[in-house]
């Protein structure tokens, strides 16, 4: 017996909901896998903080109609269709999927959608080479580190600079009244 309208309309809500949350959905075809192996797919993206949703193309299809961000995944709609949603750690995401698709080999990447924009599935493998927010964090407080001692360095050899300044001053000096009395010596002779 097939779900009512409600159940449907419901199904659809919830799987927007999980889209709003996602940063970056990855089709896959999941034909052949058992309950068992799904069941691994999805233990192995907790972890990461991504999910596995298995759901009909038709409802992920009224999900995303009119949602520009997700509206190009209806170009991977067909046959059996499971949904990697990664919120934020994609390398962490897509290196847990493949690890999976070796350990099985019977799920075939269809591509993926960011930003509105559809992907191959070279286009999603590159976004493993991209650093994890924890890394951009680490980068940023180490630059915001920086920047004190760099400030520290500059302000000490303001200091020394202008001690040396100071020092040339009256040797500049005289310099100078030697070759102005050099000159005038030469103008009297």
């Amino acid at each position: 017996m097939g779900r009512t309208l409600a159940e449907k309309q419901e199904l659809v809500a919830g799987l927007k909901q999980e889209l709003s949350a996602a940063q970056l959905a990855i089709v896959i075809d999941y034909k052949g896998l058992t309950v068992a192996e799904i069941t691994d797919l999805r233990s192995r993206l907790r972890p990461v903080g991504a999910k596995c949703k298995v759901t009909k193309n038709t409802l992920m299809r009224i999900a995303v109609e009119g949602n520009t961000t997700w509206q190009p995944m209806q170009e991977f709609l067909k046959e059996s269709s499971a949904f990697i949603l990664v919120p934020d750690d994609f390398g962490g995401a897509i290196k847990a999927y493949k690890d999976f698709q070796k350990a099985t080999s019977k799920t075939v990447m269809r591509g993926g959608v960011m930003d509105g924009q559809a992907l191959t599935e070279k286009q999603v493998d590159a976004l493993t080479e991209l650093p994890t927010k924890e890394e951009l964090m680490a980068r940023i407080a180490g630059m915001l580190n920086a920047i004190p001692t760099r400030v520290a360095v500059g302000i000490n050899a303001v200091p020394t600079k202008l001690v040396k300044g100071i020092n040339e001053v009256p040797a500049s000096l005289a310099r100078a009244l030697q070759a102005v009395a050099a000159k005038d010596e030469q103008a009297d002779s």
